[in-house]
This record gives structure tokens, sequence and C-alpha cells, in this order.
């Protein structure tokens, strides 16, 4: 069995052999040097390539193309990105629709590039359901979050509130309160993505080296065991890996997420659940659920990991007993038809969490480094947009990417930074455990009143000071 095949269902999926490109041998000098071939480094070499034909670029990966959370996540084509609300806040009407019109477009400007292409990822734009359905507490939250987003000036045509009747035609879940709609979001085949990304711009002229680890990196130089590159501009495209690159581990602190798959379920079984279009779902609580119905019909089902000492990397994403029974258990809170159902695939990744929620596009001139990161379990479409951003800023670009609140312009050490061990990992641990607690407190319906308000303040104050 070729091992990159166990990464996750969708790597399993893929129908080609999965071997890896010729590892570099030789030392290269090129305009761009990205380190990591997954959506973000794949994606600004395109940009760069499409616009500026010209440009020497190479890409540099420690092991296959879809390898890192490019080939593991929960296949959500967002709309959005993390912290969106916090960073547009402070903008005029004028400018904040037309931040957020350019977030909103970008499930469409990748569906256009997957037609111009050829890439074929299951692509399904059905939108997103926000879902209150295992407590009552959840409602009140989601319709705050609602009159929130119409704070911030957006109507229905962005974000509809829908009875637990209206829900009941598109996703039949059990004690629904009520859902967001959003049709802001795809859903898609991640992996088949991020391999037809790398085949594309191999196609275009970038040179892309699999199984080239880069062992020490420098503005305007970097090193593998067996070669160095030499660059005008580096882009360190590692998101959840930025762990084994100082300094970015002080900014983009690795935390996992662990997803499940079904066995494919029958007509009868999805005439019940719903989820025709392609849509995608998740329940308001602070396990970070979310899950879609993939093309071969199976249920996609994830929720929120951990934090290991250190930011260390997990590299064995094997579910302990606790892992994959929490996730059943979840699912079949929403959907108790499928309690029992077979599991056939587990796995899990490492992504990137920004110190306060912020994502960061950055570059750095006076060191010719240029960053995209700290997404947050967001990045399948933040990536495109920050790849599409590096492009322009490289390009020396001023334009509606290059002007987004959450592009800078500076060093790296700029960056809000994560705080020293231990009290990064006490602090998530803390946080983890509150909202475990809450959760728990809150799925018993004789759990006393006085009992729920106090699990859920004591879980608001914890998350707050992450922010």
């Amino acid at each position: 069995m070729n091992p990159w095949r166990n990464i996750s269902l969708w790597m399993d999926q893929l129908d080609e052999p999965l071997t890896p490109r010729p590892a570099l041998e030789q030392d290269l000098e090129v305009d761009v040097a990205i380190i990591g071939a997954g959506y973000t480094g794949l994606w600004t070499a395109y940009y760069l390539k499409r616009q500026a034909p010209q440009l020497r670029i190479a890409v540099l990966e420690a092991q296959i193309a879809g390898f890192g959370a490019s080939g593991r996540n929960g296949g959500w084509l967002m709309g959005n990105l993390l912290g969106e609300d916090r960073l547009l806040a402070g903008l005029d009407n004028s400018a904040r629709r037309e931040a957020f019109d350019l977030l909103h477009g970008i499930p469409d400007e990748v569906a256009q590039v997957l037609e111009r292409e050829g890439i074929h990822c299951d692509y399904r734009k059905g939108g997103v359901f926000y879902c209150a359905a295992r407590y009552p507490e959840q409602l009140d939250s989601l319709k705050a979050q609602l009159a929130a987003l119409r704070a911030l000036g957006l109507d229905e045509t962005d974000y509809r509130w829908l009875t637990p009747f209206d829900l009941g035609k598109r996703i039949s879940m059990t004690n629904a309160f009520g859902a967001i709609h959003s049709p802001h979001c795809a859903t898609i085949q991640p992996a088949k993505l991020v391999r037809g990304l790398a085949r594309c711009v191999s196609a275009l002229g970038v040179e892309l080296y699999e199984q080239s680890p880069v062992l020490d990196w420098q503005p305007g130089q970097l090193r593998t065991d067996k070669a160095s590159v030499r660059a005008q501009w580096i882009v360190p495209a590692v998101e959840g890996y930025a762990a084994s690159l100082p300094p970015l581990h002080r900014h983009q602190l690795p935390v996992q997420s662990l997803l499940l798959a079904t066995e494919p379920l029958s007509k009868e079984v999805w005439a019940e659940i719903g989820l025709e279009r392609g849509e995608a779902f998740s329940e308001l609580s602070r396990q970070v659920t979310y899950g879609q119905r993939t093309a071969d019909n199976r249920l996609v089902f994830g929720a929120r990991g951990g934090y290991r000492f250190g930011g260390r990397l997990r590299n064995d994403f094997e579910h302990t007993e606790h892992e994959r029974e929490l996730r059943r258990y979840l699912f079949g809170e929403l959907f108790p038809q499928l309690k029992d159902v077979r599991i056939t695939h587990t796995w899990g990744g490492n992504l990137g969490m920004a110190r306060r929620f912020r994502p960061h596009m950055l570059l750095d001139q006076a060191s010719g480094i240029a960053l995209a990161g700290g997404y947050g379990g967001e990045g399948v479409g933040a990536s495109n947009l920050g790849g599409r951003t590096l492009a322009a800023l490289i390009l020396g670009q001023d334009n509606q990417l290059t002007r987004q609140p959450w592009v800078q312009h500076g060093a790296i050490r700029q960056l809000p930074h994560w705080e020293p061990e231990p009290l990064r990992w006490l602090g998530y641990n803390a946080i983890i455990h509150s909202f475990a607690h809450e959760d728990r407190v809150l799925a018993n319906p004789h759990s006393a009143p006085w009992r729920r308000k106090m699990a859920m303040r004591v879980a608001d104050v914890l998350e707050g000071l992450m922010r």
C-alpha cells in the first residue's frame, strides 16, 4: 500500500499512482522560491505564472503535493476569512462592502479556474448551514450572530435565517431549532484540487520538486539536504507546519483537527437526511463540528482536535477510541439513523492558528519574504485569496487585493506572536476543557439552569483571552 494513500479518504480516492516528482538535486537560482506544495504555495505559483510567465518559480515540497492540510481537510471552500468581522468593523460602509464582496467571491473565482484549467474536484456550490440543533442555548447564540452580521451591512442574500420547517426542506436534523444559510460556500474533494493544481502549475512551467524538505531558510536563500536555492522572493507557504521553520513558529501555532468518513450511504438514508446539492453543515457548539455529503454519498464529519506541548506536530493521525467515538456521538446526535453506521476512514491534520485569530498576508520588501497563513481551519478558500494577494504584492500591484486590512507590509516579527511555553499549553488546555465541560452540561437536558449559565460564562471568558 502506498503510504500516501493512508493520509485521508481524499487521498485514498485518487485515481493516480501518487508517484512523487523528482527531488531537488542541484543548486538553483530563481525569481521566486515557494516552500510547500499545498494550496497557498500552488495558488501563489499559479497566479504569478499566469500574470508574469517570464518568472522562474520553484516549489519545494517536503513530501508530496497534498501531504499536508490541503489533502486532509473537510472540503469546505468558504467565501470567508477567520475573524473577518473584527478585521472589517473599522472600515466605512463602502470599503466594508467591497471587502465582503471580495471574500464572498472566492468560491466563484475557484470555479472559474477549475473550468479554465480542466481540474475536476467534485465542486458543488450549495452553500452552508450553521445550525442550532443540539441544545436550546445555540438558538440565542445563532440569532446574536445573525444580528452582528446585519450590523455589518450583510443582508438576506448573504445570510438568511431558516426556521426548523425551512431547514428541514434541505437538511433534516433531530430537534433543530433553526439555522443560518449562506450561499458563499462550496464543497470539494480536497486532494483532487491540490493534485490538480500541482499538475496545472507544472504545465505552466513552474518547477515542482517533491521529497525536498527545506532544512534552513533566510532572506534570499534556502537549503535542502542536497542543494540550495537562491531567490529574489521566498514564500514560506507552510501553514500548520510553521513549527519546523523558525521564526514562523512564534506566529502560526499548529493545532489539529480530526475527521472521519462513513461508508457510502443508501439513497433511502440520504432521502431522510437531505444535502442534495453538496451543502456543507455545522452545528453551533464550540466543538467546531463540520460536515458534508461526498460525491460518492459518504458523510464526512470533523471536529476540533488538540494542541501539543511546544507546538509539536502530530504525525500519527490514527484516532484513539475516544477521538473516534466522540465524533460518532456528535454526528449521531444530529442524525440518529447513523449512530451505528460503519466508519471506513479516520484521519486528521495540522493547521495554522494565528495569535488573536487574525490571518495574515504579508510582504517584507526589505528581506524579500511574502507570507500568507494563520487561516485557522478556513484555509481551503482563504488560501486562494492568499495566493492571489501574494502574487499581487510580489508583482508590485496596488489594487483591491492589496488594500485589505489583513494585508501587512513589514517584517515577520511585527505579526502578533504566541506566548512562550508552558503558557500556551496551559492556556489552550484550560480553554479546551472549558469547551468540553460546557458541551457536556448543555447537552444534558437535566442540567440546572445555574450550571448551564456558569459553564457558558467560563467558556466565554477563557475564549476571550485568545482574542
